[in-house]
């Protein structure tokens, strides 16, 4: 009889674990900007879409970033009463809201990611760093399994 508490953890564990550090680690860092984790991957995506000359919707704001539409609306509009951002509707669709970052939201976004930054290079360390070969190929390996669909499978 084995003793799982003594069996070495499955990859979903790792992962679970993994995410659950960063989550906790990232809130510490932003929450002195007055940021959630969640907030700031919403601030900092969009400035990523931005950069590449998009005015995001909140759906394709929640499709990048994989957080639930109806939560990207909650958390657009907490930053729009922090004045970090500017919802305006879309004139091709009365539906959507467009978004896109303040001056002061684009002040406090970069800030964030500095302070991100300096977390990620802690945690990457151990594997050469952010430029390393072995960062690298676990940037590729975490990609592959983020494309992969995970359905439940269904009893028929």
């Amino acid at each position: 009889m084995s003793d799982a508490a003594s069996e070495s953890p499955t990859p979903g564990f790792l992962v679970w674990r993994l995410s659950m550090k960063w989550r906790v680690a990232v809130d510490r860092a932003v929450a002195p900007l007055g940021l959630t984790h969640a907030q700031y991957s919403l601030l900092a995506s969009l400035l990523g879409m931005q950069r590449s000359g998009l005015r995001p919707s909140q759906r394709q704001l929640a499709d990048h970033t994989g957080l639930e539409a109806l939560y990207v609306s909650k958390l657009a509009r907490t930053l729009e009463a922090a004045g970090l951002i500017e919802r305006a509707p879309d004139p091709a669709d009365t539906r959507a809201v467009r978004l896109s970052l303040t001056t002061h939201g684009r002040e406090v976004t970069r800030r964030a990611i500095t302070v991100v930054h300096q977390l990620l290079d802690q945690l990457m360390a151990p594997l050469g760093g952010l430029d390393g070969r072995r960062a690298e190929v676990f940037s590729r390996e975490l990609a592959t399994l983020l494309d992969t669909p995970l359905d439940f499978p269904t009893e028929e």
